[in-house]
């Protein structure tokens, strides 16, 4: 196996991607972890080495680390739903463990990994949170927030215990183009540009490029503290303004029913049953429509200070979103403006 200066896992994911991008435009060798069921669309480097494993199996990750000087650690279970809490606690928490265990061995100089505002606290006032709002696993809603909370957990104490040359990002809402799967933030970009959002609950997120999210990445790598967390977001946008800007790409009305949110749990209801029969994430989850009682707004002022990141307008990230899922075919009846066949700069 020739020499790597990176390894990444989660490479042919939507964020894992975004930072695969910008390590080869920084000119960095990258070996990438990749299962062998994985979709390998957003694998677009040619020279990109490739190790086939699973953060489960402790050899693969041996053999993708030997020979590294960093790790991103970007793969995880992105799930909201319920039905296959094992599977995202196994991925999430033992992989991550195994995967920092085996970087350690190695000797790797630096870690990024990736984490999630999942892990943090949101302030009921709808003031921005910071890094300082910590959650415990016991106040999580959902497997995926547990998972989160439990699998950084043991990134901060490895670091503390054990010397792990660790840095941790926390994106918030990453949006943009190569959302393959897509995630459930995608999902419902997707309904509400097919007009499949009939109604709305008042709620809010924070909305960044995913390129940003990358780059933001690669900041850590070069200015991170060790042992600290950054929030990568973007800006703070009611959900309403989201689903009214997403309309107006693509020439339709944006949905006005503005529904309380215990309203939304019978649907959800049926979208975790039919999960849990079919193996598909629902539009709505238990866990989607308990976490909108609250305006999940975050502020990333540290790693604004710390690592000079930067994020462009939502509307930018939102409109390559929606151009990317036009493009490649996910939007019904899709009536996507001529703004996708012009010149997007104006966003940037």
């Amino acid at each position: 196996m020739r020499p790597a200066d990176v390894l990444i896992t989660g490479a042919s994911g939507f964020v894992g991607s975004a930072v695969l991008r910008q390590l080869y435009r920084a000119g960095f060798a990258v070996r990438a972890l990749v299962r062998r069921d994985s979709v390998r669309s957003n694998l677009a480097a040619t020279d990109l080495q490739l190790v086939e494993g699973d953060l489960r199996d402790i050899a693969s990750l041996e053999m993708a680390c030997s020979g590294c000087r960093y790790v991103f650690h970007v793969a995880a279970e992105y799930r909201l739903s319920s039905w296959d809490k094992a599977r995202i606690l196994a991925t999430n928490v033992t992989g991550t463990r195994n995967l920092m265990e085996s970087a350690l061995r190695a000797g790797v100089e630096r870690i990024v990994y990736t984490s999630s505002v999942a892990t943090l606290g949101v302030r009921h006032d709808g003031t921005p949170a910071d890094e300082s709002n910590s959650i415990s696993p016991q106040q999580t809603t959902g497997p995926y927030k547990r998972s989160k909370v439990l699998a950084e957990q043991v990134v901060l104490d490895m670091i503390n215990q054990r010397g792990l040359p660790a840095v941790i990002v926390n994106p918030s809402t990453p949006v943009g183009p190569r959302d393959i799967r897509p995630t459930p933030t995608g999902k419902i970009i997707i309904a509400a540009a097919s007009a499949r959002l009939p109604a709305y609950v008042n709620t809010g997120l924070n909305l960044v490029h995913v390129d940003d999210v990358g780059l933001g990445h690669l900041a850590a790598l070069r200015r991170g503290r060790i042992g600290e967390r950054y929030i990568l977001g973007g800006q703070n946008v009611l959900f309403s303004q989201m689903l009214a800007e997403i309309a107006e790409l693509v020439g339709r009305t944006a949905p006005r029913i503005r529904i309380p949110w215990p309203f939304a749990l019978p649907l959800a209801a049926v979208g975790e049953a039919r999960a849990y029969l079919t193996g598909e994430e629902p539009l709505a989850t238990w866990a989607g429509v308990l976490l909108s009682r609250h305006k999940m707004f975050f502020s990333s002022a540290k790693a604004e200070r710390e690592l000079g990141f930067t994020s462009r307008p939502h509307a930018a990230a939102l409109c390559d979103a929606v151009a990317w899922f036009s493009e490649h075919g996910y939007l019904s009846a899709s009536r996507a403006v001529s703004l996708f066949g012009t010149d997007r700069s104006a966003f940037q």
